[in-house]
């Protein structure tokens, strides 16, 4: 097909096969459109790659080499490709159509989100991450644009395998790009042009970053200054921008964004298990609803939200029926009815006969009844049950008698092997013991278990030692002597258990009493490096005190001569004089950072110094972007220095 440029592709066939129906977007490396398959009749995202790409043929042979591999990916999460060709220098890509909208334009809607909401954003994301590396595959361009989120609420990742077949041609990566991705960019895609998995996390971490704080860790006036920045500055936990951020959702962020990549999570999975183990401490995300009356939430958060729904109610039993009754039953009750009868009868005639002083019994007794009950009831007498309170603390105790009526008084207080501190051991009246309304219950209060610190030793004579550790109700146990080339002879140096540590009345503390320093010969160390002549002092528990001097006939870091000399007994702990040198006078190193690549190299070999050049595969911007040794550092004329170039 032809065409004037790419803005005129609607209305058109792509490849005799996708009608092209409208404009999606516009990025630095493609322009997407709607386009709906005439072959299989369904709706696609059509990414056309812009002209200077499509006519690099390395570019377009290994972008159709990664579109093929990326077909193969199949995820929840993950944006399907379905078909890739070249019709007449168009380079295109068809992918699964994801109605709704980016988490760019989330974040731009309702700016930063809380934990819980990032969270069920980043679930998905890390879960479409996995399923790739364990494919093989690294996205290398994580970042708000290239997560997709449906009408529906389903988060789907886009791109995987672009990013790679794009990286790997250095000439076809324009300015404007770099911008766009630079943001996400761990430091060994900065320095070496080198990604991995854990690329994938760094980037993935710095996007939840932006998401709880609504801006990236890293921004600059250049990308090369953010390019620095990442390789030279650490991300910094979110709180720092938005305290309410918990700090687990702050070890999440931080732990993903080491720059040294060793430090962070060493797969996207352990990422994930961290994050769905953070999340389930969380409270449930708030669901949020746009200006069009549309849910934007994640199928996770939907079930979070389901799952606060009571369930049915449960069915009861029904109540036990009534045991009918038998003829033979109801001829028994009727004659024992008749006897009854009869007793009744005769008791009724004798009571007659004593019913005035009957009557008056009885009045006495129900007056004495009512008497008692109101006593017991309502009176004076009215008792409660004391409380049981063994084992709650004090404040809890009183709260408890207060709601019964009762006042707690604190006894006396114990030490308590299995009581805790202020908590309450026992009372009087105990637990369920009647006590008058209004009255007191007093309660012994744990003073927690008996212990005794361990006091300050070290320093100390024997006998003052002695003396510290009986006035703690402490005993002395095994003393012995030792070499000590800081403490004083017949001073202690240490004590088991050590200082502060809380023991039982009646532990024995044993004493380590200092013999002075020990005597030993100076080892020969000159002419030896500077490191070694350290070790072998230290070896015989000797301190050097080194002072450094140019030399034109000794190396660098050689020792030139020792105070005492060689073989000289000396007390161990004594300093030794080392004069080393420090090899021929210096040359300063310049300033090279952002100078061109070929500027740096010949002002380095102006001064007499060899430029070691390292440069990734991936170095667009030609320029240097750290040096080692750093501008201002005196090295001795023909030292390397390295420029690592961007």
């Amino acid at each position: 097909m032809e065409t004037s440029g790419q803005d005129g592709l609607v209305g058109t066939t792509v490849d005799g096969r996708y009608r092209v129906l409208s404009l999606l977007a516009r990025g630095g490396m493609a322009t997407v459109y709607e386009a709906l398959d005439l072959r299989l009749d369904r709706v696609v995202a059509l990414k056309i790659m812009h002209p200077h790409l499509a006519h690099d043929q390395a570019f377009v042979s290994r972008f159709q080499r990664e579109a093929r591999a990326a077909a193969r990916l199949t995820h929840g999460h993950v944006v399907a490709v379905y078909d890739q060709g070249d019709d007449n220098g168009i380079v295109y890509l068809a992918m699964e159509y994801v109605p709704g909208r980016t988490l760019r334009d989330v974040l731009r809607q309702y700016g930063p989100l809380t934990p819980e909401q990032a969270l069920v954003f980043l679930d998905p994301v890390l879960e479409a991450l996995v399923a790739a590396h364990a494919a093989g595959f690294v996205h290398r361009d994580i970042k708000p644009e290239n997560v997709l989120i449906s009408d529906d609420g389903r988060v789907k990742v886009a791109d995987f395998g672009l990013a790679r077949a794009v990286e790997a041609d250095g000439h076809s990566v324009t300015q404007g790009m770099i911008i766009g991705t630079v943001a996400y960019l761990s430091p060994e895609q900065v320095e070496r042009g080198e990604a991995d998995g854990r690329s994938d996390v760094y980037a993935a971490g710095i996007l939840l970053f932006e998401m709880i704080t609504g801006q990236v860790p890293h921004a600059g006036e250049s990308p090369l200054s953010v390019a620095y920045q990442h390789v030279n500055s650490d991300v910094p936990p979110p709180s720092s921008i938005v305290r309410a951020i918990p700090p687990e959702v702050d070890a999440l962020v931080v732990t993903a964004t080491r720059r040294d990549a060793t430090l962070r999570y060493q797969t996207a999975f352990d990422f994930l298990a961290d994050t769905r183990r953070i999340r389930a401490s969380l409270p449930p995300p708030r669901p949020f609803i746009d200006s069009h009356d549309t849910l934007v939430v994640d199928i996770a958060m939907a079930s979070q939200l389901a799952a606060g729904r009571p369930g049915a109610p449960t069915q009861g039993t029904p109540p036990p029926t009534r045991p009918a009754r038998t003829a033979q039953t109801a001829q028994t009750a009727q004659t024992a009815q008749t006897a009854q009868t009869a007793r009744n009868d005769e008791q009724v005639r004798y009571r007659r006969s004593r019913a005035p002083l009957f009557i008056v019994l009885v009045v006495v007794a129900v007056l004495a009844t009512a008497f008692g009950g109101w006593y017991l009831a309502a009176g004076p007498g009215k008792t409660v049950p004391a409380p049981d309170v063994v084992s709650q603390s004090v404040e809890a105790a009183q709260q408890a008698m207060t709601d019964a009526g009762l006042q707690l008084e604190i006894g006396e207080e114990q030490y308590s092997e299995t009581a805790p501190l202020q908590t309450i051991i026992s009372t009087d009246p105990a637990a369920g013991e009647g006590v008058r309304v209004d009255g007191t219950v007093t309660a012994v209060v744990s003073k927690g278990p008996e212990r005794y610190g361990i006091p300050t030793l070290k320093g100390l004579t024997q006998a003052a030692a002695t003396d510290a550790v009986t006035a703690v109700n402490l005993v002395v146990g095994a003393v012995r002597e030792e070499f000590d080339d800081k403490a004083e002879v017949g001073t202690v140096v240490s004590s088991d258990p050590k200082a502060g540590v809380s023991v039982k009345p009646g532990t024995s503390v044993d004493l380590v009493i200092s013999k002075g320093p020990e005597p030993v010969p100076m080892p020969d160390i000159e002419g030896r490096k500077v490191t070694a002549a350290k070790a072998a002092l230290t070896e015989v528990g000797l301190k050097a005190d080194v002072t450094q001097k140019f030399s034109e006939s000794v190396p660098n870091g050689i020792v030139i001569n020792a105070k005492p000399p060689a073989g000289t007994i000396i007390d161990s702990g004594s300093r030794v004089a080392l004069v080393v040198s420090k090899g021929p006078p210096p040359v300063v190193v310049p300033n090279l950072v952002d100078m061109l690549r070929d500027k740096a190299v010949s002002t380095l070999q102006g001064l007499g110094l060899r430029p070691n050049v390292v440069e990734g595969d991936f170095s667009p911007l030609n320029r240097v972007i750290s040096q080692d040794p750093p501008a201002g550092s005196k090295i001795p004329k023909g030292s390397s220095v390295t420029i690592r170039i961007i």
